[in-house]
C-alpha cells in the first residue's frame, strides 16, 4: 500500500501535506481503491470555511457517494481546477495530481492530531 513517508494522514482517509500556515488535503490511496473509479468531487469555493472534522465536500464514485472531511478549521485558498475534467486523477495520482484542496490553517495546534505515515498504516492494517 502506498503511503507516503512524508505526509501526514487522518482517521477518515485524507491525507495532508503541510507547507507553512497552508495545509494541501486529498484522499489516500487507500481510500480512492475502496470507493473505486471516481467520477465526480464536489468541493468548497476559494474563500469559504472549513471546520476540522466536518464534511467539506463529496467524492462521487461508481460504487457510493463519500464525504470529505476537513483535517483542520481555516479558509480555503485553492481547489484542485483539474478535477472538474477530470476526476478520475484522484484514482491515478492521488498524491500529487489528484490533489483536493488548499487550507490556510486557522489553528496549528490542529496539526498535532493528524497521523503520521507509520499511524496511518496500522489504522488501514486493522
Amino acid at each position: 500500500m502506498d503511503i507516503p513517508e512524508q505526509l501526514h494522514y487522518t482517521a477518515d482517509h485524507e491525507w495532508v501535506r503541510i507547507d507553512g500556515d497552508v495545509v494541501t488535503v486529498g484522499i489516500t490511496a487507500f481510500a480512492q481503491s475502496e470507493l473505486g473509479d471516481v467520477v465526480y468531487v464536489d468541493l468548497p469555493t476559494t474563500g469559504s470555511t472549513c471546520v476540522k472534522d466536518q464534511p467539506f465536500g463529496e467524492v462521487e464514485s461508481t460504487k457510493s457517494v463519500s464525504d470529505l472531511f476537513a483535517p483542520v478549521s481555516g479558509e480555503v485558498t485553492e481547489v484542485n481546477p483539474d478535477l472538474d475534467a477530470d476526476p478520475g486523477t484522484v484514482n491515478t495520482d492521488p498524491y500529487e495530481a489528484g490533489w483536493l484542496i488548499k487550507i490556510r490553517v486557522a489553528d496549528a495546534t490542529q496539526l498535532d492530531a493528524l497521523l503520521d505515515a507509520e499511524q496511518y498504516r496500522q489504522l488501514v492494517e486493522a
